[in-house]
This record gives structure tokens, C-alpha cells and sequence, in this order.
């Protein structure tokens, strides 16, 4: 029998219960929906619903589910309409009927606001743990590579030398502010509504603000109609879990570009990569090509939960029955790949050799106009002098440092005999010394700065 029956003459359509059913997902809720149930029991035993026989008998009730859930010894039946239902059913089983009386004043649209939130703190409590992680990976790599230079790109075109420790840490800083949406999601997420019943409110004297304590909640909320209504802790969770998606797919797309033949600067380890079943001869970095294809998948999510919700009418709608299956997926997507980056990161191999054989001179161009800033002239004389060089060299077949001085003074007599000073690349390096440059220097201290909110 569901909880709605009695007003109904004939069972429902076989075909409609199972369109209608939400137990083989919402089941995911079962410990939250203890935990709520629990919580209820106590504010409505304190407001004279329930005596303190009654209560006890709950609670011990909902304490053997608890344990037959963590136990996984909890059956469910096929007359269980939602993971609601079937702690309800199972309660009144063991207890008897005083167990429907646990349900007095409450809805499922408040019950199952309050399961959703609970699981969505705990997930994002579990996803930062698994982003601080990847985090620690990436400062482990910045360190171990700290001496290594990398030439860095715009337009994937050869740009600047910058240090590889430098590389490594962009990515952590993207994963810093991925965690700050974390925090901000959470506060959002960390609202009560148990207590707003259906729609309209609670008709009994319940203390809201205990089973907010009671269940970890900072706040509750403040109107009933928006509280059993308001999913934007999950359409929030979604954007963080797409902009993460996003995150990791720029890292992903990388490592796939740096272990390509073409490039060479890195190789994942064996244990990291598949190969053909035609061609002997390939490893393939499929761990980071699925992790790119992933951002998409969590895009998806997103993009479909707002559609869902961008009708809606005020109140419970069976509608954001739809709101927790894209959730749990995106939060399962991030919790198979992040743990696997990190270990993949951590045990990749750097070709120092052929990321140094890919510093080409013509990348020291901007120092070259620099040196002529120093020199007095203006940044827009001097980047068109420059650019009359890197025209010179091209035309001579030679590379940009190979220049003679004859060459620089024939396009200015600014240039003298240090110009070949330019050249230095680790001067280059070192001269990016400003708060958030590749300087070896100012890396340390960025390093300092990330391990400090890594320890914090």
C-alpha cells in the first residue's frame, strides 16, 4: 500500500508506477532519510505529537534501519515506491503502527528536500577531499620539477620559457577557486526545510532550529513555498561540477598533447596507459582522453537540470523528482577521475631533454624589446624594431640569437654589444620576477602560498 492510497479506488498502471517510482535512484538516500526521520521524531516529540514511549520506540526503530542499511541487510519490497516509503514500511514492521505516526506534519517535499541537502554535504565534503588531493599532486610535481624549463604557448605557438613547476601550479590555482565554489555551494546547500510540510508550513509547534542543529544545518529556510521548491544547492553543484569538468579537461588535453610523439615531453607510465589491439607499437593516455570527454558528459547535467527547473511553477513539482540522478552522476564522474589524475600526474616521467630541444630562440623576442625599453625606447618602437629581427633571421635562415651585432645595428643604433645578453634563458626565467611569474623565485614563494591554503 503507498502512503497516498486512500483516496484512490484501483492500483495504479503497472507501466505509470514504474515511470512514477524514483526507488531504484532515490534509494542512494537511505541513511540520509534516517537521519532526517530521526531529527523529526525528536521536534515532534518535544512538541507533545509523540510521548516518550512513542519516541523511543521510533527511534529505536529507525536505529535498527539505520544499522540494516550500513549493514546492507535491508530488503526492499516491490510495493516500495521511494526510499520515504520503504524506511516507513520497514518501520511499521518492526514497531507497529505507532511507527505511522513519525510522519505527522511532514511531506515528502520537505522529507526529501532535507535527504537531498543531507547527501549533498556530505558529497561535497568528499569531492573537496578528492580535489586537496589532486592539489597535493600538483604541488609534489612543482617541486620535484622545479629546476626543468618549458616552453610555453599561446595559440598552442611557441610564446615564452617558463619553469614546468610554474606550468604545474596554473592548474592548482583553477582547482583552488573549483574549491572556494565548493565552500560557497555548501552554505548555499546547508538550509533547512524540514518543517514546511508540503507547501504551506508545519501546524505544530516544532523547533526548527533544533533539527537544524540536530542535522548540521548553518540556517533554515525562511518561506515554505520556496524551501519544498528550491534546488539551486543542486543546479549550483552542477555548475561547480561542470567548471571542474572543465578545469580538468584543459589538464587532461595537455598531457595528451605532451605525450604525443610529436611533443614528447612527457610519458605516463605503463600503469596508466592501454594500448591497440592492432598496432603493438601504441600507448595510449586514454585515462586523460575520457577525463576530456567528461567535461562534456558533466556539461550535459547541467544544461539538462536547468531545463528542468526553468518552468516550473511555485511549490513541489513532480518535476525535481528529476533533480538527484544528474547530481549523483556528476558527483560519481568526479570521484573516478580525480583520484586517478593524481596518481597518473604522480607517476609520469619528464623528458627534460626534449622539452629543453623545444626553447627556440625567437621565444627570447619580447626580452629583446625589453632590453630596448631599458634602453630608453618607447614598448611599441621597440616591438616593431624587434619584429624587424625576427624578420632579418627568417630571411637569413638562421636562428633569432645567431644574428650578428652588424645585423642588430642596421636596424637601430640602440643596439650594442650586450645585446647578446638577451639570449640567457634562465635570465629570461629569473627576470619574471614579479609576484605570480615564472621566476624561480617568485615560484617558491607561490609554492609557499599553496601549500599554506593546502594546510589550511
Amino acid at each position: 500500500m503507498t502512503l497516498w492510497s486512500g483516496r484512490f479506488s484501483s492500483k495504479m498502471n503497472p507501466k505509470a508506477w514504474d515511470l512514477n517510482a524514483s526507488l531504484p535512484f532515490d534509494k542512494r538516500l537511505a541513511v540520509q532519510d534516517v537521519r532526517g526521520s530521526l531529527a523529526w521524531a525528536q521536534a515532534i516529540n518535544a512538541a507533545g505529537i509523540l510521548s516518550d514511549e512513542e519516541y523511543q520506540n521510533i527511534k529505536s526503530g529507525l536505529e535498527q534501519i539505520q544499522a540494516e542499511f550500513e549493514e546492507k541487510r535491508f530488503t526492499f519490497q516491490e510495493s516500495d515506491e521511494d526510499i520515504h516509503s520503504a524506511v516507513e514500511r520497514r518501520l511499521k514492521e518492526i514497531i507497529g503502527a505507532v511507527g505511522g505516526k513519525l510522519h505527522t506534519g511532514r511531506s515528502r517535499n520537505d522529507q526529501v528536500a532535507t535527504d537531498f541537502r543531507l547527501w549533498v554535504l556530505q558529497a561535497l565534503d568528499e569531492l573537496e577531499k578528492a580535489v586537496r588531493m589532486l592539489q597535493s599532486t600538483l604541488i609534489e610535481r612543482a617541486e620535484m620539477d622545479m629546476d626543468i624549463i618549458l616552453p610555453g604557448y599561446t595559440h598552442l605557438q611557441r610564446a615564452q620559457p617558463i619553469l614546468l613547476s610554474h606550468w604545474w601550479l596554473s592548474f592548482f590555482w583553477s582547482l583552488q577557486r573549483d574549491r572556494e565554489r565548493l565552500q560557497f555551494t555548501r552554505q548555499q546547500t546547508a538550509v533547512l526545510p524540514l518543517g514546511s510540510g508540503a507547501l504551506a508550513g508545519c501546524a505544530f509547534d516544532i523547533d526548527r532550529e533544533a533539527m537544524a542543529e540536530a542535522l548540521g544545518f548553518t540556517s533554515i529556510s525562511q518561506n515554505s513555498l520556496d524551501a519544498v521548491s528550491d534546488r539551486d544547492f543542486a543546479a549550483e553543484f552542477l555548475f561547480d561540477s561542470a567548471l571542474f569538468g572543465a578545469h580538468l579537461s584543459k589538464l587532461a588535453e595537455s598531457v595528451v598533447l605532451y605525450s604525443s610523439s610529436e611533443f614528447a615531453f612527457i610519458r605516463l607510465d605503463d600503469t596508466f596507459s592501454t594500448g591497440s589491439s592492432l598496432m603493438p607499437q601504441k600507448s595510449n593516455p586514454d585515462v586523460f582522453e575520457l577525463t576530456r570527454a567528461k567535461a562534456g558528459t558533466l556539461l550535459g547535467l547541467l544544461t539538462g537540470f536547468l531545463a528542468v527547473l526553468k518552468g516550473l511553477p511555485s511549490t513541489y513539482d513532480k518535476d525535481l523528482q528529476e533533480d538527484k540522478q544528474p547530481v549523483f552522476q556528476a558527483f560519481d564522474t568526479l570521484m573516478a577521475a580525480l583520484p586517478v589524475l593524481s596518481e597518473a600526474l604522480r607517476t609520469l616521467t619528464v623528458n627534460t631533454d626534449r622539452m629543453g630541444a623545444a626553447i627556440d630562440p625567437a621565444m627570447l623576442a619580447t626580452d629583446l624589446a625589453e632590453y630596448l625599453v631599458r634602453k630608453g625606447v618607447p614598448f611599441r618602437e621597440a616591438h616593431e624594431l624587434t619584429g624587424q629581427a625576427v624578420r632579418r633571421a627568417i630571411q637569413q635562415g638562421i636562428d633569432f640569437n645567431q644574428l650578428s651585432i652588424g645585423d642588430f645595428q642596421a636596424i637601430s643604433a640602440v643596439f650594442e654589444s650586450d645585446v647578446n645578453q638577451v639570449f640567457d634563458i634562465r635570465a629570461s626565467i629569473a627576470r619574471k620576477n614579479a609576484i605570480g611569474g615564472t621566476a624561480p623565485e617568485a615560484v617558491r614563494q607561490q609554492l609557499t602560498k599553496a601549500r599554506e591554503i593546502l594546510a589550511g
